[in-house]
């Protein structure tokens, strides 16, 4: 049985002192505050002011400029169309009602009132529920409740088909005030939806391999906060995979699948599920860190790679998706929404009646005509290959025009191939899959029709069977076959670190591209990403630009060690016998202050000459005090060598990364035990500085 929840009074705002200061309708959407305490309880701070004002005077068309000219992290979470992707696929149909908790600022009510009857929000803040309203306000089917949820949740309806959480599950225990929130806060909701209905958690994964990798915790802000399992606290709680089904068992649920948002939740380009799984090499989007600096402790694709040989990306992978009821017939989605508004579409795999097929879908009105000219690309292209051995896999145009389908081909793509080649140096086997690939595509060159995207990852191979898959970069235009298959290594090449081993030089002499050509090729290719993407920038571009940085561990380790390198000197003794390393031994910590180094050294009567390293690196020393047993030792050149250039006495310029003063004691008065007590400054300096201030000296005197 829950706790009882100790909260404000909600305010009666029709009976309260704000009456007439909120708006209970902004454009066709409909706020209710019945429930709501009078302030908010969060807030981003004056960002919210700023959004909201975008949202009153900008249209939706705007918000990608916007978001690109802002350069801020609030602007790109709350504004960004990718974040509708996460809900975009769910098969809510027309006349659906959906509920949404913790709607926040509108980026997923945007997508589900696009597509169901009706959508109620809950959201506590009045001020994002404002921004959500806003840019929304052409929607006639939106209802805000604002407020704390637990007074708002028995007022809401029973009979809801959709029940979305999206990022907001892990807050269960902010929600719910009792000692097992989250399986009561999935019950409470459990309340809400039809017999059929369905509920929707969206949620980081605990164990995610980003935080592995050196992401901080997205709550928390802190590194690895999650995976130790929040020693420290804080209002979130985020899961694996098993403890989420934990807390289903609990709850007495049993129908449920789970889905795998990539790169996660928040801008999802794919979304994967336990009937299709990626492959090793797909995974390779993986700098994400739009809001927080982060480290970069391996190189995640290369990892990603053998998880997902070994079966456990269900483990690490970065953000769960978990439809609780029926399952969806969907079984694999790709978004293509980074692109211009003519080209953006959403590929499904989905499984039907009639087997296993793939659709391409719009996601905007500009991009049916886009959709339907793939049938006839395949057409032409049937047209052109046939009677050789390339196939392409038939395209159909559904009834109304809203998506096209293709038959589900199995095979591994020949870009998987050819990596498996380079990945055991059997280069022989590349270029005879590479000469295959010539011999193919070349087909009918003298056709005035031509797949521009010829790509490794386009053409799927099955045994002697190659078949094209994605045809939809088809032109009526004849193209020489070495452009194309310059393209293909070209793009190749790009998206992987490790196939730079190719020798590039030689595949494009063989396929006699001259030099110029290929950077004609090259120059032809950015035109063409640039009609692609409508010019706008990608997230990686957009990442760039909010100032974020990935930090090298490796890098940091040697600036910790070389800082403890210089807090140090190095000390030999010469018996007789000259300098040796195992004569030798460090002072650690003998900075005093910034350039300041004060040490007393030990030196037994057998000592003839002792020689003192200050530093691995070229630099300046001033000595401002040198003593044996208490009595100053001259600065003169009797009783003190250097390989570095005396500037007066004293002070000397090194221009070599092994500086070292040498200390004659037979010359001082020595006792069976002595102490040599040493000050002086250190400046290091760049090597070639060092040597033009000697060459300067050099001259001047």
């Amino acid at each position: 049985m829950r706790e009882e929840v100790k909260r404000p009074a909600p305010i009666h705002l029709k009976e309260g002192e704000l009456l007439g200061k909120l708006p209970e309708k902004i454009g066709n959407v409909t706020l209710n505050y019945k429930f709501y305490p009078g302030e908010d309880f969060y807030s981003d701070g004056v960002i919210e002011d700023e959004i909201l004002k975008i949202v009153k005077d900008a249209s939706r068309v705007e918000y990608l400029s916007i978001i690109e000219e802002r350069k801020s992290w609030p602007v790109l979470y709350h504004l960004s169309p990718l974040r509708g992707n996460i809900v975009d696929w769910l098969p809510i149909k027309p006349g659906d009602k959906v509920l949404e908790i913790g709607s926040g600022c509108g980026a997923i009510t945007d997508k589900l009132s696009e597509k169901a009857k009706n959508v109620t929000c809950v959201d506590l803040s009045a001020k994002r529920s404002h921004i959500n309203a806003y840019r929304n306000q052409d929607k006639d089917n939106i209802e805000i409740f604002v407020g704390n949820f637990a007074d708002i949740e028995p007022s809401l309806d029973n009979d809801y088909d959709f029940a979305c959480m999206i990022g907001v599950f892990e807050y269960g225990q902010s929600y719910i005030a009792s000692k097992t929130p989250y399986e009561d806060f999935l019950n409470i909701m459990r309340k809400h939806v039809k017999n059929n209905g369905r509920i929707v958690i969206a949620i980081e994964n605990k164990f995610g391999l980003k935080y592995w990798a050196g992401c901080k915790e997205d709550h928390l802000g802190t590194y690895f906060s999650g995976l130790e399992g929040y020693p420290d606290g804080g209002s979130a709680r985020t899961f694996t995979r098993s403890g989420l089904e934990r807390i289903f068992k609990k709850c007495g649920v049993e129908n449920y699948s789970f889905y795998y948002p990539y790169p996660d939740y928040k801008f999802p380009t794919a979304i994967y599920s336990d009937k299709r799984l990626p492959d090793s090499g797909e995974l390779t989007d993986n700098i994400r860190n739009f809001d927080r600096d982060r480290m970069v402790l391996f190189n995640e694709k290369y990892v990603f790679d053998g998880i997902t040989k070994d079966h456990l990306f269900d483990v690490f992978s970065n953000s769960y998706l978990v439809v609780i009821g029926e399952d969806t017939n969907i079984d694999y989605v790709k978004y293509s929404n980074d692109r211009a508004v003519d080209f953006a579409l959403r590929t499904e795999i989905l499984d039907t009646p009639k087997g296993r097929v793939v659709h391409k879908v719009p996601l905007s009105g500009e991009a049916k005509e886009h959709i339907k000219s793939m049938k006839k690309s395949y057409e032409l292209l049937k047209k052109r290959y046939e009677g050789s051995s390339l196939l392409i896999n038939p395209c159909e145009i559904s009834a109304d025009g809203s998506y096209a389908e293709f038959p589900f081909e199995k095979g591994i793509t020949l870009e998987v191939l050819l990596d498996e080649c380079l990945d055991e140096n059997d280069m022989e086997g590349f270029y005879k899959l590479f000469d295959r690939y010539l011999e193919l595509i070349s087909y009918g060159e003298e056709c005035q029709v031509t797949d521009y995207d010829l790509i490794f990852a386009n053409i799927l191979v099955d045994g002697d069977t190659w078949t094209v898959i994605d045809y939809e970069w088809t032109v009526e235009k004849q193209i020489p076959t070495s452009e194309i298959a310059f393209r293909a290594l070209y793009c190749y090449v790009l998206e992987e670190e490790k196939r730079n081993k190719l020798n590039l030089d030689l595949l494009i002499s063989k396929m006699g591209i001259t030099q110029q050509e290929a950077e004609d090729y090259r120059e032809k290719e950015s035109r063409f990403q640039k009609q692609v993407t409508g010019k706008r920038r990608s997230m990686g571009e957009i990442r760039a630009s909010l100032g974020t940085y990935c930090v090298d561990p490796k890098e940091l380790m040697e600036h910790h060690l070389q800082k403890i390198l210089d807090q140090r000197i190095q000390v030999y003794y010469d018996r007789g016998n000259g300098f040796s390393e195992e004569d030798s031994f460090y002072l650690p910590d003998v900075y005093t202050e910034k350039y300041l180094i004060e040490a007393d050294i030990f030196v037994d009567g057998n000592v003839k000459t002792l020689r003192i390293d200050p530093a691995d690196r070229a630099c300046m020393v001033k000595i401002l005090e040198i003593s044996m047993n208490g009595k100053a030792v001259p600065l003169q050149k009797k009783y003190i060598e250097t390989n570095g250039k005396a500037v007066k006495a004293g002070s000397y310029i090194f221009d070599t990364a092994d500086p070292n003063i040498s200390i004659k004691v037979t010359e001082l008065p020595m006792a069976g035990e002595n102490t040599l007590s040493l000050k002086m400054k250190l400046i290091p300096m760049p090597e070639d500085m060092a040597q033009d201030m000697m060459g300067a000296v050099k001259r001047f005197f």
